[in-house]
């Protein structure tokens, strides 16, 4: 029997795995220790079976730059609650021994990484289980800084690309982007406009001339209908803003109620349906 892929294997897999089905991937982002480590525990370990292909796992900072404010709110619970960046790896340690295939993603900045010690961290995040980092704050220019020493450790080191990264701008962004491309729909923070698809089809065809890594695309994305038009053109499909609201709207007085987790999950699964209702031909 092989081996169960890890790091940026996983990823490749997945993608692999996707193809052969003739889909594209759901892509979750949940921000960890929201509200609580115990519930942001459960919601990761039922996004799997709820469709979610790839798990998108937030890291905690104080000072989302990128984010809108319902990621940042979901930051601070997480914050509030007492979420680090250890517990967080300790969180996918456990994952791990219950789901070795779906592929998680460390998104944020990097400034946690950096307090933690980069060597420290990428040994710590590989044997965690983590396979790929997309840190929205570091340019191509510092690639020295994670992104080079993270390929070496193993681990895909996801770049975004925007609307505003032209043709001079795209062979530097995807020199050494590793795992997948991730397409942000619209310039601006999280969740502060919405996906259209035609745009976005534009966007994605003009990418594929300069790299063969599957695009991802997010920002935007709250609706099964939204997820599936996306889905028709690229070879993901991203939502994060609609489940940090999912959880927000399930809290009472800020506290995890009965209704948190599956506010979460019953949200992936409608998703899911969405993406799986794509047209093929990507």
């Amino acid at each position: 029997m092989s081996a169960t892929p890890g790091g940026r294997d996983r990823i490749e897999a997945r993608f692999a795995k996707l193809e052969s089905e003739g889909r594209a991937a759901m892509v979750t982002y949940v921000m960890s220790g929201d509200p609580d480590l115990e519930t942001s525990a459960q919601i990761m370990a039922g996004l799997p079976a709820a469709g979610a292909d790839i798990i998108e796992l937030g890291m905690a900072f104080t000072d989302p730059m990128a984010d809108g404010p319902s990621i940042q709110v979901a930051g601070l619970r997480a914050l509030k609650a007492g979420i680090t960046l250890r517990k967080t790896l300790e969180m996918v340690a456990d994952f791990r021994r219950q789901d070795t295939q779906t592929p998680i993603i460390l998104m944020g900045y990097y400034n946690p990484i950096h307090s933690f010690g980069v060597p420290a961290f990428l040994s710590t995040a590989l044997a965690s289980g983590i396979d790929g980092l997309i840190i929205v704050d570091l340019p191509p220019e510092e690639d020295h800084e994670l992104c080079l020493p993270a390929l070496e450790a193993g681990l895909s080191f996801i770049r975004l690309a925007t609307p505003t990264s032209d043709d001079r701008r795209l062979p530097a962004v995807l020199a050494n982007t590793s795992g997948f491309v991730y397409y942000v729909s619209y310039t601006g923070i999280t969740g502060a406009g919405s996906v259209n698809a035609d745009t976005v089809a534009a966007a994605v065809a003009r990418i594929r001339r300069f790299t063969d890594l599957p695009i991802v695309v997010g920002f935007g994305i709250r609706t099964p209908e939204q997820a599936r038009d996306i889905a028709s053109v690229a070879d993901g499909a991203a939502v994060g803003t609609a489940f940090t609201d999912a959880v927000r709207d399930s809290l009472d007085d800020g506290n995890a109620t009965a209704a948190t987790v599956n506010a979460v999950l019953d949200l992936t699964r409608s998703l899911a349906t969405g993406v799986a209702a794509a047209a093929p031909g990507r």
